[in-house]
């Protein structure tokens, strides 16, 4: 399992990179194995208001449905709509394909977000 250093993590296996007042919100390296094979990506919406533990987004494999949650409250400012066409992408690089970027409504709630460390830690524990 790979994790990468600089970004956050949330406990429903989404990693937030902070850029400025956005987030950008992917699927872990940990999620898209416990997924298997991506066949399918929705992309959300632009201009669309989430609170923090909404879903953001789903991703469908050749396993299961899955709901993706944003770990922070804000609006929808851009979306990676190359998801669409080739949602594999997450499988060969889940942290090169972000799903969503948010404008981040509530700055304090980045602090509540898991360290690479404690994200490393705390899948451990769930296998």
């Amino acid at each position: 399992m790979k994790v990468m250093q600089g970004l956050k993590y949330s406990k429903d296996h989404e990693w937030v990179k902070i850029e400025g007042n956005k987030a950008y919100i992917g699927i872990t390296d940990y999620a898209q194995h416990s997924l298997g094979d991506i066949v399918f990506v929705e992309i959300p919406e632009v201009g669309k208001q989430l609170n923090s533990g909404d879903v953001l987004s789903v991703v469908e494999s050749v396993k299961a449905a899955s709901d993706v949650y944003t770990p922070v409250s804000g609006k929808i400012v851009e979306v990676n709509q190359s998801l669409g066409d080739s949602p594999e992408k997450i499988n060969e690089d889940p942290y090169g394909c972000w799903i969503a970027a948010i404008e981040i409504s509530n700055p304090s709630e980045i602090d509540t977000l898991m360290e690479p460390d404690d994200y490393e830690r705390f899948c451990k524990e769930e296998e």
